[in-house]
């Protein structure tokens, strides 16, 4: 079930590309600058050819994945009637804090995007949430009517509370000071099982759940202020990861006719450092659109760790 990620990255990969442009234009058509706050600010009025370009953009990236959805994923399965498939137990719940994510990012660019075309703050968050939803949804839809996949519950509720984490917190304060953030670090399991762990380094990077950790990153209370004394853009970030897993549920004891080792699967719980890069100030258009793209990731960092695997660990820069 997890080939399914491949999907979700592309729509998020599609959005990034889509956004980093947007930044490009706002460098030279729509951004104010001023010498006390060098970071830009969006013009509020409509922009209706932008706001038209915005709408077919995402309506044309949604009507494509419907076509590569219906005519090459699904291509060579069958169709059932609508069902259901209850996968919450799967992974140790990695894949649905990937659905949080993938959702709240989506939700971010498709929100800077509708910015950029002059829309209001909380029409923006509202209308950025629904299209990041939708995005990350529309696959739950068609996995219920195939044959070997099924609607996941858990995967909508996830996209959802993905969505709304940066709908509310734009919303009630403007800003995002907790950001969900991405890191990867190659686990070594893909050569077990291949299949649902990737058979190169570039699938394994998509597919193997065991080298993926999600963060909530903190923007401390009070470092905005002038006479703080903790930079504004050093957050504090909370990680949760997962390890030793080689299928869904439960390792098998053989693969491909080979005896595989007994794995302990378990969850991994973080506290590190990490760079908020939307508050580093600079007026280098190229460094803007450098960070603005980069933010979804989480910097290596010292970090704690605790599992029930192995207690706590130190790491010097966790990836």
């Amino acid at each position: 079930m997890n080939k399914k990620i491949l999907y979700k990255w592309s729509t998020l990969t599609f959005l990034l590309l889509f956004v980093t442009m947007i930044v490009r234009a706002q460098d030279s058509l729509s951004l104010t600058i001023n010498a006390n706050n060098p970071v830009p600010t969006f013009k509020q009025k409509v922009n209706k050819k932008r706001l038209r370009n915005v709408i077919l953009t995402e309506s044309a990236i949604y009507a494509a994945e419907l076509v590569f959805l219906q005519f090459i994923w699904y291509k060579n399965h069958k169709t059932t009637p609508f069902h259901f498939y209850d996968d919450n137990d799967g992974w140790l719940q990695i894949d649905k804090y990937g659905h949080a994510f993938g959702a709240y990012q989506e939700t971010a660019k498709s929100y800077e995007a509708l910015r950029w075309a002059g829309v209001s703050n909380a029409k923006a968050a509202w209308y950025g949430g629904l299209a990041g939803f939708m995005l990350q949804s529309q696959l739950e839809i068609y996995d219920a009517f195939y044959e070997g996949y099924g609607f996941s519950v858990g995967d909508v509720v996830a996209n959802g509370l993905g969505s709304l984490l940066f709908v509310a917190q734009q919303i009630t304060l403007q800003d995002q000071p907790i950001k969900m953030k991405f890191s990867y670090s190659p686990s070594g399991y893909p050569r077990y099982n291949p299949f649902y762990l990737g058979e190169n380094q570039l699938q394994s990077f998509f597919m193997d759940y065991n080298a993926h950790t999600y963060w909530l990153s903190f923007n401390v209370p009070g470092s905005n202020g002038e006479k703080s004394w903790w930079p504004a853009w050093l957050n504090i970030a909370v990680g949760y990861s997962a390890n030793g897993m080689l299928d869904e549920f439960k390792n098998p004891a053989f693969l491909r006719g080979q005896a595989v080792p007994d794995l302990p699967r378990y969850r991994q719980y973080l506290l590190s450092l990490d760079i908020d890069f939307s508050k580093i100030k600079t007026r280098s258009r190229f460094l803007r659109r450098v960070f603005n793209f980069i933010n979804f990731l989480k910097v290596p960092a010292p970090t704690l760790e605790w599992n029930r695997v192995q207690g706590t660990k130190f790491h010097l820069a966790y990836f």
